[in-house]
C-alpha cells in the first residue's frame, strides 16, 4: 500500500507547478529577454497550459416534486440557508453480485509483463526543483535553483539566466538521453527594487544575493559549490536547450497564463464569491441492502 501511495504521489507531480510568491512580481513576459536558438534533441511532451480555461460539463440537475418532499427545516450558516428536506424513498438499482474469487497470480509471470510494459514505456522520472526568480529593472531575469536529484544526495544548487516562471509551464519533457521527465517545481518571485524599497520603509535593510554573471546569447547555467557528474546535470541542460529553442512558445503560453490569472483576480475583486444556500435530500429505507449483494 505505501508503495502506492508514493506512485500516486509522483504522477500528481508529474502535472504540477507550484507557485509560491515571494513578493510582488514585475511582468515575466516583459522582463525575458529571448536567447539564442539551438536544435536539440530535448522536446516537450504534451501542451502548454496558456490559460485557455478548461471544458467544464454542466452537472446533471436534481430536482425532487414538490409531492414527494416529506419533511423540510432550515438553518442558517455563514450566510446561507441549509435546507434539510425529507423526502419519499427513490427505488435503486440492486447492488452487484459480489466478484468471483480472484484466481491465484503467478507472481514471476506478472513481473515479466511488467518489465515488458516497462521496456516499451518508461516510467517518467519525476524532477523536483525549487527556483526562485529574482528580477530588477536594469538586468534581465536570473534564477536561483535548488534540484534534488538523489534520495539520499545533497541537492544541487545553481544560478541560471532562464526565467524559471516560463519553465513552469513544461509539466513533462524528454531530455537529449531520451529519458521522459516530469516536472515539480516550485518557483517564486523576488522583486529587487520592490523588496528594498519595502523592507526599507521599516526601517530594515535587504541584502540581495550576488548574482553571477552570464554571457549573451544561449541561456544557460552556472553550479554552486561541488560539481556534479554530468549524467546528473542531463535534464538541467535539457531545460535549458529547451528554453533556447521553444522561448517564444514558452513565452506566449506565459502571458496567456498571466492574462487569465489577471482576469480571474479582477472577476473575484468585483464579483466576491456569496456562500451559496444548500438543499441536502434524504429519505429512511426499512429494509437494508443485502450484506453480499444482489436483491433483496
Amino acid at each position: 500500500m505505501k508503495s502506492i501511495r508514493l506512485v500516486l504521489v509522483a504522477v500528481m507531480a508529474i502535472a504540477t507547478s507550484v507557485h509560491s510568491q515571494v513578493t510582488d512580481a514585475a511582468d515575466s513576459n516583459d522582463a525575458s529577454v529571448a536567447p539564442e536558438t539551438s536544435p536539440t534533441a530535448a522536446r516537450i511532451v504534451g501542451n502548454i497550459p496558456d490559460g485557455t480555461p478548461p471544458v467544464v460539463l454542466p452537472k446533471p440537475g436534481f430536482v425532487v416534486p414538490g409531492k414527494d418532499v416529506l419533511d423540510t427545516t432550515t438553518h442558517q450558516q455563514g450566510g446561507r440557508t441549509i435546507t434539510i428536506q425529507r423526502i419519499k424513498p427513490i427505488a435503486l438499482p440492486p447492488p452487484p453480485e459480489p466478484a468471483p474469487p480472484a484466481a491465484e497470480i503467478d507472481a514471476a509471470a506478472f513481473d515479466a509483463q511488467i518489465a515488458e510494459y516497462r521496456a516499451k514505456n518508461p516510467a517518467p522520472r519525476v524532477l523536483f526543483l525549487g527556483a526562485t526568480v529574482y528580477r530588477s529593472k536594469n538586468a534581465p531575469p536570473r534564477t536561483l535553483v535548488k534540484y534534488w536529484y538523489g534520495q539520499n544526495a545533497e541537492p544541487i544548487t545553481f544560478w541560471s539566466s532562464v526565467d524559471f516562471a516560463l519553465i513552469s509551464g513544461i509539466y513533462t519533457f524528454v531530455d537529449t538521453d531520451s529519458h521522459l521527465h516530469g516536472l515539480f517545481l516550485m518557483w517564486g518571485n523576488v522583486d529587487i527594487e520592490r523588496t528594498t524599497a519595502r523592507l526599507a520603509s521599516h526601517g530594515r535593510e535587504y541584502h540581495a544575493p550576488s548574482i553571477p554573471e552570464f554571457p549573451t546569447g544561449l541561456a544557460t547555467f552556472i553550479v554552486v559549490g561541488k560539481q556534479p557528474t554530468a549524467d546528473v546535470l542531463v535534464p538541467i541542460q535539457s531545460l535549458h536547450d529547451i528554453y533556447n529553442s521553444e522561448f517564444n512558445r514558452l513565452q506566449t503560453a506565459w502571458a496567456g497564463r498571466e492574462r487569465a490569472r489577471q482576469q480571474h483576480d479582477a472577476d473575484l475583486k468585483a464579483n466576491p464569491p456569496k456562500p451559496k444556500n444548500i438543499t441536502l435530500n434524504f429519505w429512511r429505507s426499512e429494509s437494508p441492502a443485502p450484506a453480499n449483494g444482489g436483491a433483496n
